[in-house]
């Protein structure tokens, strides 16, 4: 009877529920290999769904078991929901490669920075780079804003939980934008940390600060003045262009645009005109250098 239903059926058939599938040909997508089996229902244990289960299957599906089962459980953990971090991975799938020892002590040292709970879930979520970060590089940028900045650790630990992405920032950048906050905007640290100053690109900062400033509604402080009629660094920031220009700048979105562009202009002509400087500066160092030694020396 097989025979018949094989021969009537084509390439495959049914017996009693089962499903034949000749030699040699790969297994249908509904059927599971025991491996596959026993993948998929372990991460159910860990409180998957079905659906997500085969979400998660379809990440690197060579993956090794253990690989993907200790990646997931690890995200778990850290207090994330089986969704949440479902999508972590699905972002990142380069999290699925990662030693479960080194997710573990990245998690710790994101705690030390005071990273925890909440936090912590929100962070990795936003930033999934922070697992692969080096060590390193993270440990560099967080002595920055401790000891250069002069953030707080209740600031610092402020800042790392609403701008994670900071620490992927390289150091000289994030001190850039800093001192242009602090020296050239006059504000402090406290102001800064409320207002997440370091969400906003600094481009972007630059540019509304400067479009403010020539439209004479925006004064850098003395030394010393700690009342100005400045608009919030807050509402500078946070407020959606349209509204940053309708409520604080009152101009349109057209003039804006051609300041941009002619903010990008000087820019590139003051660049222009450092690299000149820095080069008659070499050219002098080397004549210099050359009149210093004289050939009948």
């Amino acid at each position: 009877m097989a025979g018949r239903l094989l021969r009537s059926g084509g390439a495959s058939a049914v017996v009693a529920g089962w499903a034949l599938v000749p030699r040699g040909l790969p297994a249908a997508p509904g059927l599971c290999p025991r491996r596959g089996c026993r993948e998929a229902a372990g991460l159910r244990a860990m409180g998957f769904s079905e659906e997500q289960v085969q979400r998660l299957l379809g990440l690197q599906p060579r993956l090794s078991p253990q690989l993907r089962e200790a990646a997931a459980a690890q995200l778990l953990l850290l207090g994330l929901s089986a969704e949440a971090a479902l999508t972590l991975l699905e972002r990142s799938p380069a999290l699925l490669r990662m030693r479960k020892q080194r997710l573990q002590e990245r998690a710790d040292e994101l705690r030390r920075l005071g990273l925890d709970g909440g936090r912590l879930q929100r962070a990795v979520s936003r930033c999934p780079q922070l697992f692969s970060l080096p060590r390193k590089r993270m440990a560099a940028t967080v002595r920055l804003l401790r000891e250069q900045c002069r953030f707080t650790a209740e600031q610092l630990t402020e800042v790392l939980g609403t701008c994670p992405a900071v620490l992927l920032e390289e150091p000289r950048r994030v001190h850039h934008h800093f001192q242009y906050a602090y020296f050239r905007m006059g504000v402090q640290q406290k102001e800064m940390v409320k207002a997440r100053l370091f969400q906003m690109p600094f481009a972007e900062l630059r540019n509304r600060h400067i479009f403010l400033e020539r439209r004479g509604l925006y004064e850098t402080p003395h030394k010393g003045q700690t009342q100005t009629s400045n608009p919030k660094l807050k509402d500078i920031l946070q407020l959606p262009e349209k509204d940053f220009l309708a409520s604080l700048a009152l101009s349109t979105p057209e003039e804006y645009e051609v300041f941009k562009k002619l903010l990008a202009r000087e820019r590139e002509e003051e660049e222009e005109e450092e690299d000149r400087g820095a080069l008659y500066t070499t050219e002098y160092e080397d004549l210099d250098s050359e009149g210093s030694n004289p050939a009948w020396n």
